[in-house]
């Protein structure tokens, strides 16, 4: 399960979404989430929804990889939908026991979040699926280049922030290493309570720090060999250019942000 995220894996490919700019990309998807926590209607989130699923099929990347990464996160969105259903203040209530309340406001805006969730995840999927670390580092720089100006260390922080995005696939298969090897020597981490499988996460901690810290020493050295010395003078294998395809993009959501935010 643990390896089934992808969150932070970039799958290689030829589409429309691949070979747009990589700066275009990194700010239409904060427009996308900005626009997921705006919309409040149904014909709205249908929209959104129309628009991922129009992504995804562009970009040719297998929908099974985006449902896949949800998988471990459901816990997280259950759990989400639950405490907005029972605990929600006020309203129309249909039924009720004990502490426990289900209004049927409380089921809307339960549904809402679970939804945005949903939303959110796969937008922020489908950005590292389509655009590769490298790509991703070089738009965060350039973003960031009129801060410059200040001091402001935007290479840096843009190096910083894709290595730890890097990391995540990185440290899920390492876990998923580990579970493999202590579960081969007789442990158990799918049966037993919530509590007791909690408990059996505790040993996983030791070896996955030692293996973090072990991988960020070989990079760094790796980084040092190679005379890395920060932004400074760095060039870039390929140039960065806005083309038609990107003005499309932007046109594409801004349409849809007029349409689901402002239109119902």
């Amino acid at each position: 399960m643990i390896k089934n995220i992808a969150l932070g894996q970039f799958f290689p490919g030829d589409s429309a979404v691949h070979r747009m700019d990589a700066r275009m990309k990194l700010i239409l998807t904060v427009a996308v989430i900005v626009l997921i926590f705006l919309v409040r209607t149904l014909v709205g989130n249908l929209a959104v929804l129309a628009f991922l699923i129009m992504v995804t099929l562009v970009s040719r990347v297998k929908a099974v990889y985006v449902i896949r990464g949800l998988k471990p996160l459901w816990f997280i969105i259950l759990l989400t939908f639950v405490l907005n259903t029972f605990f929600y203040s006020g309203g129309t209530t249909l039924f009720s026991w004990w502490i426990l309340r289900v209004s049927q406001e409380g089921l809307i805006n339960a549904l809402r979040l679970a939804v945005r969730l949903v939303f959110l995840i796969t937008a922020t999927t489908l950005l590292t699926l389509t655009t590769s670390p490298i790509a991703l580092t070089d738009a965060l720089e350039s973003l960031m280049k009129p801060l410059k100006a200040v001091r402001f260390p935007a290479h840096e922080l843009a190096m910083m922030m894709t290595i730890a995005l890097r990391f995540i696939p990185t440290l899920l298969e390492e876990t998923d290493r580990i579970m493999k090897a202590q579960t081969a020597r007789g442990a158990e981490f799918d049966s037993g309570s919530i509590m007791k499988k909690a408990a059996g996460m505790v040993p996983l901690l030791v070896p996955l720090f030692v293996g973090a810290f072990r991988r960020a020493d070989e990079l760094a050295f790796a980084m040092e060999s190679r005379c890395y010395h920060g932004g400074e003078g760095r060039t870039r294998m390929k140039i960065m250019r806005l083309s038609a395809r990107d003005f499309i993009a932007a046109l594409i959501v801004a349409a849809l942000m007029v349409f689901a935010a402002f239109g119902y």
